[in-house]
C-alpha cells in the first residue's frame, strides 16, 4: 500500500510537469481530488485510493522511481553504510519511500551522473556485463596524455590484475603545464564495462594518474549540467523511455 504523498510530488512523478508548473496548474483549478478542485499543491493524497485528475485526465500511480543525481565527492554509492555517508542520505525522505538504489557505483571521490531507481529490470539491463553499455567520463590526468595512449586504449590495456579491457575511446581535450606537477591533461573517455576503479587503473597501466573524475553519461542518459553537485531530480518521461528503448526493456 502506498503511503500518502504530496499532490505536486505525485503529479511530478507521473510526468505532468515540474513542481513549480504543477503549483501554477493547481492555482488555475486544473487538478481535482475525489471530484473536488484542489486548492493546495502540497495536499497529502493517497495515490492508491484517491481519484486524482489533471485537466480531466485520471492520474494513474506507478510505484517506480527514477532519479538522476550529480554525485558529489565524499559519499559512497551504496544504500547504507555504518561509517560513511551514502548517496541515499542525500535524498529527501519522500524520495526514499520507494527504496531506490544506485545503478552501479562511482568511487567515493568520483563525481557526476548516478542513476537511482527501484526498477530492478532496468538496472540489470544497464549493468549486465553482456550489454556493454557505454559510460563516458571527463578526467584530469597527471601526465602528458598523447596519441600513443589513445591507440593503447583503442586496443584495450592490461590492468594490474592481468585483465585486458575492451577497446575504449579516448579524446584529449586540453593540456596545462604546472610548475609543481608538470603537465596535466584533460580527457574524455568512453568505456563499455565497469570494472573496479577501471578508469583510474587504465591510466595507471600507461603510467599516468587520474586526479579528477566525473561521469557525464551512461547509455543515452546524459548528466543535466544544471544540477549542482549533491543535488538530483526525477528523470523526465522521455529520459526513462530512452533508457528503456536503449536496452530493450519492456514497460510492465
Amino acid at each position: 500500500m502506498a503511503k500518502k504523498m504530496r499532490l505536486d510530488k505525485l503529479l511530478s512523478n507521473m510526468g505532468f510537469g515540474s513542481r513549480s508548473e504543477i503549483k501554477k496548474e493547481v492555482k488555475l483549478g486544473a487538478v481535482t481530488v475525489n471530484g473536488v478542485v484542489a486548492k493546495d499543491s502540497g495536499l497529502a493524497v493517497d495515490p492508491d485510493a484517491d481519484d486524482v485528475r489533471f485537466r480531466g485526465e485520471t492520474v494513474i500511480y506507478r510505484d517506480t522511481v527514477y532519479l538522476m543525481m550529480n554525485k558529489p565527492p565524499g559519499v559512497i554509492s551504496a544504500t547504507e553504510d555504518g561509517r560513511e555517508r551514502t548517496v541515499i542520505d542525500l535524498l529527501e525522505e519522500e524520495d526514499r519511500l520507494l527504496s531506490p538504489f544506485p545503478v552501479g557505483r562511482l568511487d567515493k571521490d568520483t563525481v557526476g551522473l548516478l542513476l537511482l531507481t527501484n526498477d530492478g529490470q532496468l538496472a540489470h539491463e544497464l549493468l549486465s556485463p553482456r550489454k556493454h553499455v557505454d559510460k563516458t567520463y571527463e578526467a584530469v590526468v597527471e601526465g602528458d596524455v598523447g596519441e600513443a595512449d589513445r591507440q593503447a586504449f583503442a586496443e584495450g590495456v592490461v590492468l594490474d590484475d592481468g585483465y585486458k579491457t575492451m577497446p575504449a575511446e579516448l579524446h584529449i581535450t586540453g593540456k596545462e603545464e604546472t610548475a609543481s606537477s608538470g603537465v596535466k591533461s584533460t580527457v574524455s573517455l568512453t568505456i563499455k564495462e565497469g570494472k573496479f576503479h577501471q578508469v583510474k587503473r587504465m591510466f595507471e597501466a600507461v603510467g599516468k594518474k587520474v586526479v579528477y573524475l566525473k561521469r557525464v553519461s551512461m547509455g543515452p542518459l546524459r548528466l543535466d549540467e544544471s544540477l549542482p553537485e549533491g543535488t538530483y531530480r526525477e528523470l523526465t518521461e522521455e529520459e526513462v523511455e530512452l533508457l528503456r528503448a536503449h536496452r530493450g526493456v519492456k514497460r510492465s
